[in-house]
Order: C-alpha cells, then sequence, then structure tokens
C-alpha cells in the first residue's frame, strides 16, 4: 500500500534557502564536470576532449537541476507538492 505524501507549505525563508541550494547545486554540477573532464585528459591525453565532454555533462545536469527545482516550486504554489500531478498548466 502506497502512503500518499503531504507537504506542509514552505515559509518564505526555507523557500528562499531550497532555492539557493539548487543554484549551487546546479552551478557545482558544471565545474565538477568540466573538473572531471580535465582530470580525464590529463590521465589519457585526449585535451581538449574530455574537458567539453565534461562540461556538456555538467550543464546538462545543471538544467536537470533547475526543471527540479522549478517543478518543485511550481508544486509548492499549486499546493500539490513535490512530485504531485496537479495536472497540465491551466487544465484545473
Amino acid at each position: 500500500m502506497v502512503a500518499e505524501r503531504r507537504r506542509e507549505p514552505m515559509s518564505g525563508g526555507r523557500r528562499l534557502g531550497r532555492a539557493y541550494q539548487g543554484a549551487f547545486e546546479a552551478v557545482f554540477a558544471i565545474a565538477i564536470g568540466a573538473g572531471l573532464g580535465y582530470a580525464m585528459d590529463r590521465r589519457f591525453g585526449t585535451e581538449p576532449l574530455g574537458t567539453f565532454v565534461g562540461l556538456g555533462l555538467g550543464f546538462g545536469a545543471f538544467v536537470l537541476r533547475l526543471v527540479r527545482l522549478g517543478r518543485e516550486f511550481d508544486g509548492e504554489g499549486r499546493g500539490d507538492g513535490p512530485g504531485g500531478d496537479g495536472g497540465s498548466r491551466g487544465e484545473r
């Protein structure tokens, strides 16, 4: 049996904290991807291919994190919480 999860609405300070956390995670995803790509380049002598691949993967993780954060806040605004299926936009 799956329990229905209900979340309390976030206060303004908590929303701001979640936004900063998401922004830091997103930005660091790019830096980590680039760093790992650079390390792979140094290890295997494939410069600059690994750095570009790492930047691409980091940017993809950046976009994914921002989309998830946006959905979380959008769901919060509709009152159905993160991961809820409040219907598509404009449907009510």
